[in-house]
């Protein structure tokens, strides 16, 4: 297979997928040549100096021209059907866009929605692209090479269609299992996180597009987001959720970042100045600009706080009653309330990553190869799947009579919903409105992309009987499942942008379902579609359970090549699965009407989905990085080097039939203080059978650490450490002796 970008598509299985090589004192200090957004591939002249450039143009630029760089409207489309006078006539429509300076080749802002393709809702006709498979699912790949093949994708679709900044880099820990926007974010950990998220980045940026990293920060609930305060300890929010967008935006360098709708300790993220001043411009030496959520800035003031840009001005007007960076923004400008210095640094920082990543040097629109793209989303599926259970019913027999039952199965495979939803080739195979209140209920459908894992079986298995059934009730699947040899239930959860759900059961009667199938088959397995884990109250009654999340246009495939043997599984659950909400932090949500203030206190603070089950000493459903294969590995000889970080050597030896990636992990299991976990690296190894491989993994110093006083500190003395196939499976435990210091940021 060939990728999208010059190695994105090599998908490298060996490359400890995780540690960092530079992560101390100096990580965030970024040279002024290639800092905020340049990567490797930027543009036609790397040498020219972000900064200096940034700093010429906005010297020779106009006031109106200023403020009209920090305001992005809305194009007209589906959901916003107006169209805005400030887009020219002809100019394709998109997410947001903000006018250019043609006189200093400075171009305009063309922004699409999101991490999973490039979106399109009603905005373009006829346009489609590669929809790739949720953000969980590559996150349970493990494998940071495939993030930046993702992302190359979405850079590659983005510049063919004349887009220049791209609202992916979505990166929200999953604090909460029912939030509906966790399909799109990646995982529960700081560190998996940030290292896959600064590789999509990457990957999107090497094209010349800028790529966002979102949202910053606590965008953990989505109900009622626009009026959340979302209430931590500072210093856990260092050690957890910011952590990850810092690791992302030292190793990915997004030209821009955007702040999340709530607020975070009683401030609105793009009025904190706490958040976007002292930590993410002061203490990390971030340089490129801080944009909005669509309508996310409720007054001019955030400007003060260290927001740079206003977008969905559209949507603000309908909040809060103006445009805030409109005429309150010149108003406060006129009455000396904004300082000239700081809108020259709004607009400076625009400036600079628009030259650092090169959009100003754009000499052509490739077309992409939608076949290697077709390839990537095909790659992330496989790799993302995980095989939860299974009792030797898998992989099928090629002879068998199966049974598939539900979950549109016939018809492909669910997509989450709200702005990360992307308009696959040949349109949807259904869409299937849903609703609610709200100003995300327009928004909230069961999306159906078309690849059947149905057809997809009988292409895999042409000498078995399989018959269909649509799950409607179990009074009619029960005589098809009792026909085969094996009965495959599909169960699929519709969950996306502005809602959460109420618990973690399945809904329209799949339970039930599964349960009666269950009952009438002894040898049934079940596949489940969902963008967050579920309850399994009919676990102990079936023989294998498969988590395909999101798969994306090659997710029927994917399934089948999994189900019949053609892949071996390899994916880790990047997201702890609990057996019950009574085993999370807050087992119930405060129930308030939309538009209602509400604060939820994130008291587990930094101990989140793994590390709340380790401090708890509770037993989840399926633990963070669990995953089975068709295969079997043993792990030898660890050696394990101390001082000031921990760098781990390990033998991974394939001690099964078939070849077979596993993914060896590293974690803090105790410091000379406290008992904890912490995943502290990563490495992905594909073996053949018999075949062994010695992987070195290094950790990133704040993983080691607390952060306490405005520096991280580690305590002297002895650690203790693991290597495990899963948070709740360590296999091999030794200790190292840590000199202990404190360092900055």
């Amino acid at each position: 297979m060939t990728g999208s970008g010059d190695d994105a598509g090599r998908w490298s299985a060996r490359g400890g997928g995780g540690q960092s090589s530079k992560s101390g004192d100096d990580a965030g200090r970024w040279s002024a040549r290639g800092g905020g957004g340049q990567s490797s591939k930027s543009g036609d002249d790397a040498g020219d100096d972000p900064d200096a450039r940034a700093h010429e143009v906005e010297a020779q630029l106009t006031d109106d021209e200023r403020f009209a760089l920090l305001v992005g409207v809305m194009g007209a489309g589906d959901m916003w059907p107006l169209h805005d006078e400030r887009i020219p006539a002809g100019v394709p429509m998109s997410a947001g866009y903000v006018p250019g300076i043609d006189r200093l080749g400075v171009p305009s802002l063309r922004m699409s929605d999101a991490g999973l393709g490039v979106t399109n809702p009603g905005f373009r006709p006829g346009d489609t692209a590669t929809a790739l498979p949720a953000g969980l699912a590559l996150a349970s790949s493990f494998n940071p090479q495939l993030a930046h093949a993702a992302g190359s994708v979405i850079g590659a679709e983005a510049r063919s269609r004349g887009i220049n900044v791209q609202l992916a880099g979505s990166m929200n820990l999953a604090r909460d299992p029912r939030c509906g926007r966790n399909f799109e974010y990646l995982s529960e950990d700081p560190l998996l996180s940030g290292a896959l998220a600064a590789e999509q980045i990457l990957g999107i940026q090497q094209h010349g597009v800028i790529s966002t990293a979102k949202h910053f920060s606590l965008n953990s609930n989505e109900t009622n987001r626009h009026w959340l305060d979302a209430l931590i300890d500072p210093d856990a929010h260092r050690e957890s959720d910011l952590l990850a967008f810092q690791i992302a935006i030292e190793r990915g360098r997004p030209g821009a970042v955007m702040a999340a709708y709530n607020k975070v300790n009683g401030e609105y993220c793009a009025a904190n100045s706490a958040l976007l001043g002292d930590v993410l411009k002061t203490a990390w030496g971030y340089r490129g600009w801080v944009m909005s959520d669509w309508g996310g800035t409720p007054s001019w003031e955030c400007a003060l706080a260290g927001l740079d840009q206003e977008c969905g001005a559209q949507i603000d007007a309908l909040l809060w009653q103006a445009e805030t960076f409109g005429e309150p923004l010149r108003a406060a400008f006129a009455d000396g309330l904004l300082t000239r210095d700081r809108l020259s640094d709004m607009v400076r920082r625009i400036l600079r990553s628009m030259f650092a990543v090169g959009i100003d040097r754009w000499s052509d629109l490739p077309s992409p190869d939608t076949n290697a793209h077709n390839d990537v989303a095909a790659e992330v599926a496989r790799q993302g799947i995980v095989l939860l259970h299974n009792r030797g019913v898998l992989p099928l027999k090629p002879d068998s009579r199966i049974a598939v039952i539900g979950g549109y199965a016939h018809r492909g495979v669910p997509a989450g919903y709200g702005s990360s939803t992307v308009l696959p080739p040949g349109g949807y195979a259904d869409v299937i409105p849903i609703g609610g209140s709200g100003l995300e209920a327009g928004m909230r459908n069961l999306y159906l992309t078309p690849s059947s894992p149905l057809e997809a079986l009988r292409k895999a298995l042409p000498q078995a009987q399989i018959e269909f059934d649509p799950g409607i009730s179990p009074a009619e699947a029960l005589p098809v499942a009792r026909r085969a040899d094996v009965a495959i239930v599909f169960a699929v959860r519709a969950e996306g942008e502005g809602f959460d759900g109420a618990d973690l059961s399945l809904p329209w009667g799949q339970d039930a379902l599964i349960a009666a199938v269950a009952g009438a088959n002894p040898n049934t397995l079940v596949v489940l579609q969902t963008g967050n884990p579920v309850t399994m109250p009919w676990l102990e009654s079936v023989n294998a359970v498969l988590q395909a999340w999101y798969p994306g246009q090659e997710g029927g495939s994917a399934i089948a090549e999994v189900l019949t043997g053609q892949v071996n599984p390899s994916g880790r659950l990047p997201i702890t699965f609990p057996a019950g909400l009574d085993q999370t932090p807050r087992p119930h949500l405060p129930d308030v009407p939309p538009g209602a203030p509400t604060s939820i206190h994130y008291s587990e603070g930094a101990d989140i989905g793994y590390r709340w089950f380790a401090r708890t000493g509770q037993i989840p459903l399926f633990a963070f990085g669990h995953g089975l294969s068709y295969t079997s590995f043993e792990y030898r000889d660890l050696d394990l080097t101390g001082g000031e970080t921990v760098t781990a050597e390990v033998t991974v030896v394939n001690t099964g039939q078939r070849t077979g990636a596993d993914v060896p992990q590293l974690y803090l299991a105790g410091t000379p203080n406290e008992k904890c976990l912490r995943l502290l690296g990563f490495a992905r190894v594909e073996l053949e059978p018999g075949q062994s491989r010695r992987v070195s993994i290094e950790s990133d110093p704040r993983l080691l650490s607390r952060y306490r006083e405005g520096s991280w500190r580690i305590a002297p003395g002895r650690h203790l450490v693991a290597v495990g196939v899963s948070a709740t499976d360590l296999k091999m435990v030794a200790e190292v002796e840590l000199t202990g210091r404190a360092f900055g940021h």
